[in-house]
């Protein structure tokens, strides 16, 4: 059953039950009512004081022990019988109902109840009867109450073409309203066919008023923008997935094939008959072949690190960047000893991953050294902002600034330069992943300044008091 069919039923039932619920009390109130007039005006009669003699019984016609006959403003007249202890029965003149005791009249002519206020049935007609003690007999006064009991049929009638009105409206309305209250739920309903139908989650609803519906439908129109904004991230996530496998291939096609040609020369030239190659020239290529396999050895290990994509640490550790830092200082001295490196270092601490963090800094380390005139200076400076890398060279492009953090990419001042591209990429990967991020800047008299932004923090500073970089 459909949830406007529902609705409709519901607001039909509901009415049905107010209905039928005040038709029934009212027909009840009414129906008291007239019967209470009834009552009233037998009780007025059972007050009279009646003086009854005995011989009333043994002849009928003495009318003198009955009360006075009711008034047309008393409404209606009034039927009596005497009855004694032995069920026999007296009556005025023209007034016999053909009344048959019962046990109940009997019990009260022989004083052993009180006053009865009943229905009955003479003579298959409906009286209302009072029963009431006098002497040694009791009076029995009726109303006949056939035109009340019309007056009342008629109301019940009336009453129930009422609740048949009433239910029937109230159909129609509940559906004319089920029908604007469920419109926005089919809306949704609708949408969310056409999303599965077709894969298209550019539709939305309309929101039309600010009530519980209307904000169903603002809730589905968001959860629509965030399955879209997901779709759009994952979309590119593939994207970026298949221009790092595509962008890879190319880079490893060079020294794949570099070091393949190396060692086809070297297997050639040990073959007989021997026009082997001279002995420097064998060292060379076996020195070119190491260096080769350490590039690839390299390039394999940013590939690796780089399709960890954007993965949240999951072991981490207070790590201390100044010590972090003077590691990739002495490491540096090692690989470039003609540079002046300078150290500055606060003792700082920040949570992350430490072989993740030693990584990034040490590309920035190599990048400067790359970048770096002969005898050059290198400053590498640890506060509460971070590390910063700055050197001496011939700074970044402008144009270059947006993209030096890309995948491979390589600014006009280092494309005659070795490297593949990913070390500063694997930088800004590794700040994000530790909520910071890394930036350039040309710095005053020359030299580029590559700063690695941490929320980290001093030590034995209170909480709160570092800077997060951001």
């Amino acid at each position: 059953m459909g949830l406007r069919r529902r609705l409709t039923l519901a607001a039909a039932g509901a009415v049905a039950v107010a209905v039928v619920l005040a038709a029934l009390v009212g027909y009840l109130a009414v129906r008291r009512e007239l019967y209470g007039q009834v009552d009233d005006q037998l009780r007025r009669v059972a007050d009279q004081p009646l003086r009854v003699p005995a011989r009333v019984l043994a002849d009928p016609g003495i009318e003198g022990g009955f009360p006075a006959q009711p008034g047309p403003r008393d409404g209606g007249r009034l039927y009596f019988a005497l009855v004694d202890a032995d069920g026999n029965v007296a009556a005025p003149p023209g007034q016999d109902l053909g009344l048959a005791p019962d046990a109940t009249d009997r019990a009260v002519a022989a004083g052993r109840r009180g006053t009865v206020l009943r229905d009955r049935t003479v003579s298959g007609v409906h009286v209302r009867a009072i029963t009431v003690r006098a002497g040694d007999v009791a009076v029995v006064a009726a109303r006949p109450v056939d035109e009340l009991d019309r007056v009342l049929g008629q109301l019940r009638l009336v009453l129930a073409l009422v609740c048949v009105g009433g239910v029937g409206l109230a159909a129609l309305l509940g559906r004319l309203v089920s029908r604007n209250l469920v419109a926005p739920i089919t809306e949704v309903s609708a949408a969310a066919e056409h999303i599965a139908r077709t894969d298209d989650l550019g539709r939305r609803i309309v929101v039309r008023r600010p009530d519980e519906v209307g904000e169903l439908a603002g809730r589905f129109n968001t959860m629509l923008d965030r399955l879209e904004a997901s779709r759009a991230e994952l979309g590119e996530a593939v994207r970026a997935q298949r221009r790092l496998v595509a962008d890879a291939s190319h880079e490893l096609r060079t020294p794949i094939t570099s070091l393949r040609t190396n060692i086809e020369v070297l297997l050639d030239s040990s073959r007989p008959p021997g026009a082997g190659l001279p002995e420097d020239a064998r060292a060379r290529l076996l020195r070119d072949v190491e260096e080769q396999i350490e590039e690839l050895g390299a390039l394999v290990a940013d590939l690796i690190e780089l399709a960890r994509g954007d993965e949240p640490p999951v072991q981490v550790e207070d790590v201390r960047l100044d010590e972090l830092a003077a590691e990739a200082v002495d490491r540096a001295r090692r690989h470039a000893p003609r540079l002046d490196w300078r150290l500055s270092a606060q003792p700082t601490v920040v949570t992350g991953v430490p072989d993740r963090l030693g990584r990034a800094l040490n590309n920035l380390v190599d990048n400067a050294a790359r970048h770096s005139p002969p005898a050059g200076t290198v400053e590498v400076r640890v506060d509460a902002g971070g590390i910063e890398v700055r050197d001496h060279g011939p700074g970044v492009e402008d144009a270059d600034i947006p993209h030096l953090f890309d995948r491979f990419y390589r600014g006009a001042a280092a494309r005659g330069t070795q490297g593949s591209g990913l070390g500063l990429a694997i930088v800004r990967q590794v700040a994000e992943t530790h909520g910071g991020r890394a930036t350039v800047v040309n710095a005053p008299g020359g030299g580029a300044a590559f700063r690695l932004e941490l929320p980290a923090q001093l030590v034995g500073a209170p909480d709160g008091d570092g800077v997060t970089g951001r």
